[in-house]
């Protein structure tokens, strides 16, 4: 009995010995390797990105002066959108290997899924990576470099900041003017005109609200005021791509302001593909674009509201 106590023992031992190197030599086995060391690239010297992804067509943004553009149009683009971009470049950090296997698609890192993102600094190509989809962790996300065939880990979610279209990363902001700076403003609703004049009184001067005059009656100075308000940073919902300006003729409603500087907008009949969008042009930007209708009713004011 003592003997079959002892042999229980003696096995029992050997199987926790033999558990034990097991477990050791298997965490060894994950953590020999060594992650790839990418180098610093500042936010500075970035000067050109480039993002592909299958089924669309590459986009390629360029610094220019202060800011960036998408070529080859050089239509400005989203300059917090592009930020959020740069940093994540500069930022890019590996965090673990995940395959070798070079079987991507369950990653989201095959052909027809994965995003592929270069940058460019002066002194040439610094980044050049594919990204995949979001890890479960929702910490990290599947990347793979360049010339390494290996899945590793990076941090944070990529995906979201660079599965983006070109609509996506322009700038929306299409008229843009200080109200203070605006003494007179021509109004047409597609039957008529009102035009309005600031009034040039000193005791006014300086107040937060301008006063207005017109010819055709007594102008209620709150609704202008609150006009000028909206038109002053206008953003569009979406630009129109397969519509050129001259495509557009007879405005349902115009607004022309002129100061130290001359501004136009004009709103057209919505159109059957896009029913709850006014299409519209701005002197400020060379396109077209919708406008939301909750934003145009804030501009396509009855002409008997503004003018009593």
């Amino acid at each position: 009995m003592v003997m079959k106590v002892k042999k229980e023992h003696l096995i029992l031992a050997v199987l926790i010995v033999a558990l034990s190197f097991y477990v050791y030599f298997r965490r060894q086995d994950r953590t020999l390797y060594q992650l790839p060391v990418l180098q610093d690239v500042p936010v500075s010297e970035i000067v050109k990105i480039e993002i592909t992804k299958a089924q669309r067509p590459m986009i390629a943004l360029e610094r220019k002066d202060e800011g960036w553009v998408l070529l080859p149009e050089k239509h400005p683009a989203d300059q917090g959108k592009i930020m959020v971009m740069l940093e994540t470049l500069r930022n890019l950090t590996l965090s673990a290997l995940i395959s070798e296997s070079k079987s991507y698609e369950r990653y989201g890192l095959g052909k027809e899924d994965r995003i592929r993102v270069k940058a460019w600094s002066g002194e040439g190509l610094k980044r050049d990576f594919e990204i995949g989809r979001e890890a479960p962790s929702f910490q990290h996300t599947f990347v793979k470099l360049d010339g390494d065939g290996r899945v590793f880990h990076a941090r944070e979610n990529l995906k979201v900041r660079f599965d983006q279209s070109v609509d996506d990363l322009r700038d929306k902001s299409v008229l843009e003017l200080d109200p203070t700076e605006v003494d007179t403003i021509e109004l047409y609703d597609g039957k008529r005109s009102v035009h309005l004049t600031r009034k040039q009184d000193p005791v006014a001067e300086g107040a937060a609200q301008a006063t207005w005059e017109s010819q055709g009656g007594r102008v209620e100075d709150a609704v202008v005021s609150e006009l000028l308000s909206v038109l002053s940073n206008l953003k569009c919902r979406t630009f129109l791509y397969d519509q050129k300006k001259d495509d557009f003729r007879d405005p349902v409603y115009a607004v022309t302001l002129r100061g130290t500087e001359e501004h136009s907008l004009a709103l057209y009949a919505k159109e059957e593909r896009n029913p709850n969008d006014y299409p519209a042009l701005s002197s400020q930007n060379e396109s077209a674009f919708l406008l939301p209708e909750h934003q145009a009713d804030r501009i396509m004011l009855p002409l008997d509201q503004i003018v009593k």
